[in-house]
């Protein structure tokens, strides 16, 4: 079982690998018909600022970050809006741009490009690899985003 309650792990005496601390959704309007218009798949330069402001910190804090792509320009163009201070300024309504990640940090199993893009168990995937990758660790903070079909982005944090 991929996300359970502790108890429930530890009463069949199965392995804590993360812990689920925060999380964050947004939706853009990329059709244009109820506002500024935005790209497909650009929800999830929203939530996670939102998210992490949330948790109180900063977008380098984390130690792996599982970024979804549908196609493989989708990151680079989530990476260059967060770099950006206009459109942070501008879309996201923040006084700075959100900055910059350690790539070598960035889908360091592969994403879903490169190991499959199971439609509809996206989320799943990218769950149970990050989770098993902090096991791995024995310590750490990953960021997930992902961009979903019809303008969502869902964002988590994962702790270990």
């Amino acid at each position: 079982m991929l996300l359970a309650s502790e108890a429930w792990a530890r009463s069949r005496d199965l392995p804590i690998q993360a812990y689920l601390s925060e999380w964050a959704v947004a939706a853009v309007d990329y059709a244009g018909m109820a506002g500024p218009r935005e790209g497909l798949l650009m929800a999830p330069t929203y939530a996670v600022p939102r998210m992490v402001d949330r948790a109180g910190i900063t977008l380098q804090d984390f130690d792996v970050y599982e970024i979804h792509e549908a196609f493989a320009a989708q990151v680079l163009c989530t990476l260059a809006a967060w770099q950006s201070a206009e459109y942070c300024r501008d879309k996201l309504g923040l006084s700075a741009p959100l900055g910059t990640i350690d790539r070598s940090r960035l889908n360091p199993k592969g994403g879903s490009v490169a190991l499959g893009h199971p439609f509809a168990a996206t989320g799943t995937r990218i769950v149970g690899a990050l989770a098993r990758q902090l096991e791995l660790r024995g310590a750490g903070r990953g960021l997930i985003s992902i961009c979903t079909a019809g303008g969502m982005g869902v964002t988590a944090i994962l702790e270990r």
